[in-house]
């Protein structure tokens, strides 16, 4: 009996030290709130998941319901909104500005690419790439340059 007890012990052991690297993973998934009919927003996660972030796609009717319930202001709306570890990630922000967004931590909203820009992920169009800037938007609803493209 007493060695049953030990391997049950063990096991539970075993499996309760498995629970913050399942919470870690969780916690850095891209949830995307994107339109069923818009193809670009597609292109988007596939960016995402090529540059190996974990997605969760939710279609809604009308991503910018996301965007005012999740905090971003309008005025940097894209076609689609994402949440991941606490911060929006609004419009085509490149995957490498996620990343480094989530190494930093900094005390903000999240990151916006305003509008649809020529260029950006999941906007591929050949060769031509129109210069965008991906923001940094604090809480009080300010932005700044957090990078430029291309770079």
């Amino acid at each position: 009996m007493k060695r049953r007890h030990l391997l049950a012990g063990t096991a539970g052991g075993t499996a309760l030290l498995a629970l913050p690297f399942v919470a870690v993973v969780h916690a850095t998934e891209v949830h995307v709130f994107k339109s069923r009919s818009c193809g670009c927003c597609g292109l988007w996660v596939r960016h995402l998941q090529a540059a190996g972030l974990e997605v969760k796609v939710t279609e809604v009717d009308n991503a910018a319901v996301e965007r005012k319930r999740l905090g971003m202001p309008d005025q940097f709306g894209g076609c689609h909104t994402a949440m991941v570890k606490g911060y929006v990630i609004e419009g085509h922000v490149p995957a490498d500005e996620v990343k480094r967004l989530l190494e930093a931590e900094p005390k903000a909203i999240g990151l916006a690419v305003p509008g649809m820009p020529v260029g950006s992920p999941g906007m591929e169009a050949g060769a031509r790439k129109d210069p965008y800037e991906v923001l940094l938007v604090d809480s009080s609803g300010q932005a700044s340059v957090y990078a430029r493209y291309p770079k």
